[in-house]
């Protein structure tokens, strides 16, 4: 069988080497297939020696443009990475707890979770994606074009993503259970987040941190916002390690 691909990104100082590190050693834990694992970075410094390196494709951004994950959009050049196949893009803050197989079994062009903070919107969380390498170039090459035009029409890459996607009638959801927002669906609503730790969903794979907390700081129980109380998740270690 042919590998698999998992990708991701590292730009700026936002996340650490080990983010790259932990999360390859959850693939491998939890990935039974033959794949092949890249991180695409302009600093590869820290990053474990199992993990493929490549450099971070360019993107002509604005000096001022707020980081909204425009960058993502790069996986869509036409021979990116010199890759080819089945791709999934995992965000570094992800965590991983179950078997993670099906993501490339299940039938679909292009898959992505669900924005569960807006779920009667079509737009998709691209902290796990699905998609075939050198499809699709257009959304790049579009973006290219018209960057201005599309950063006032949309907020983010994500959303720009799924409308593309979407109007090519190519847009599916992975199944809800499968990638849980830890925020949302891991912990407690208020009252009962005085009294209830966070915990893992049932037919949860992988947890999709977006905003705040990161793991780090939910595993220490610091919810990152005053509002937002939440106890600590130990079992978020057990998991996000190397």
């Amino acid at each position: 069988m042919d590998k698999v691909n998992i990708i991701c990104m590292k730009w700026g100082d936002k996340f650490p080497p080990q983010y790259v590190n932990r999360l390859y050693a959850m693939v491998k834990r939890n990935l039974s297939l033959p794949f092949r694992f890249v991180c695409f970075t302009e600093n590869a410094v820290g990053i474990r020696s199992e993990v493929e390196v490549q450099p971070l494709p360019k993107l002509n951004l604005p000096n001022n443009t707020p980081e909204r994950g425009w960058r993502k959009l790069t996986v869509f050049k036409k021979d990116f990475g010199n890759l080819s196949g089945k791709t999934l893009f995992l965000d570094l803050d992800v965590v991983i707890v179950d078997n993670i197989d099906d993501f490339f079994n299940v039938k679909g062009d292009f898959l992505i979770a669900h924005d569960k903070k807006n779920p009667t919107k079509i737009e998709g969380n691209s902290s796990v994606f699905r998609y075939e390498i050198g499809k699709y170039p257009q959304i790049l090459s579009y973006f290219e074009k018209n960057t201005e035009q599309v950063k006032n029409e949309v907020r983010h890459e994500q959303a720009y993503l799924s409308r593309e996607i979407h109007k090519l009638g190519k847009l599916k959801y992975w199944a809800d259970e499968w990638v849980p927002s830890f925020k949302y669906r891991c912990c407690p609503s208020w009252i009962k987040s005085w009294l209830n730790p966070p915990f893992i969903p049932k037919g949860a794979k992988i947890i999709i941190f977006h905003g705040l907390p990161n793991p780090p700081d939910a595993i220490r129980g610091i919810s990152g916002k005053w509002y937002r109380h939440i106890q600590p998740s130990p079992w978020i270690a057990k998991h996000w390690r190397e």
